[in-house]
């Protein structure tokens, strides 16, 4: 049940018809693994924070740098040379004490994933190497939970869902592009990352409450420079190492 509190707290939640108290409800029992705390994993977790998602799980190994705090907005200048996860944990807790935030301060590997995801009823993957994203889509396709997964570099960024019975990560990406970009080789505008990782909130929200249309086996590609956004479906690779024997 909800409390009084609550119940003011996500007012504008229960007034709209496709959340309502049910999907309140679903929201504050649901428990989210976010993997990566930085431009991608800052808002998406204040986001999920502030909409009552009743536990959250950060994994990350690394701590804040002042190059971060163009676009990680959990953070502060104070907390520069702090490990990521202990302070966003603490701002979380400031947002929402509603919300139960657990860390690990560790890197998600193809070795721990499974455990690090365990319990997930979805994951956001925010990270930016594809070693990481790999180890994620392989670990959450075996678990059977969703992954919203969002990528970010220059102007443009992407979100799309992955889920039982559709398209995997692998499928989308099967192998590292050769000329994979990071951002601290070709930077990425700070504001694109808060749309991105709103995005991957706003999925995963859906998702919970079981309203509207997830981007399940889609992915949105949105232009910054141009002001435009694109939805392009995918289709499942039957060569697919994660999930061509579903």
């Amino acid at each position: 049940m909800l409390s009084p509190d609550e119940r003011e707290r996500y007012a504008r939640h229960i007034l709209l018809k496709e959340i309502g108290g049910p999907g309140q409800q679903r929201l504050k029992a649901a428990n989210v693994v976010i993997v990566g705390a930085g431009g991608l994993g800052a808002p998406a977790a204040l986001y999920l924070a502030a909409a009552g998602v009743g536990r959250l799980r950060l994994i990350d190994d690394d701590a804040v740098s002042l190059d971060n705090l163009q676009r990680q907005i959990i953070f502060r200048s104070a907390d520069v040379g702090a490990p990521k996860v202990d302070r966003a944990q603490i701002a979380l807790a400031a947002l929402n004490d509603n919300v139960a935030v657990e860390i690990e301060r560790q890197r998600l590997t193809e070795a721990n994933a499974t455990y690090l995801l365990n319990g997930a009823d979805i994951v956001l993957d925010g990270t930016d190497d594809f070693e990481t994203r790999f180890a994620v889509n392989a670990a959450a396709r075996a678990l059977g939970v969703p992954l919203v997964s969002g990528a970010v570099g220059r102007w443009d960024g992407q979100v799309a869902v992955f889920a039982s019975g559709g398209p995997c990560y692998r499928c989308f990406v099967p192998e590292t592009p050769p000329d994979a970009e990071t951002c601290a080789r070709v930077g990425v505008v700070g504001a694109l990352t808060g749309v991105i990782g709103s995005l991957m909130a706003l999925e995963a929200i859906k998702l919970i409450a079981e309203s509207g249309e997830p981007l399940i086996g889609r992915v949105m590609l949105f232009d910054g420079l141009r002001g435009d956004a694109r939805t392009v479906a995918l289709t499942r690779d039957p060569a697919c190492p994660v999930c061509r024997y579903e």
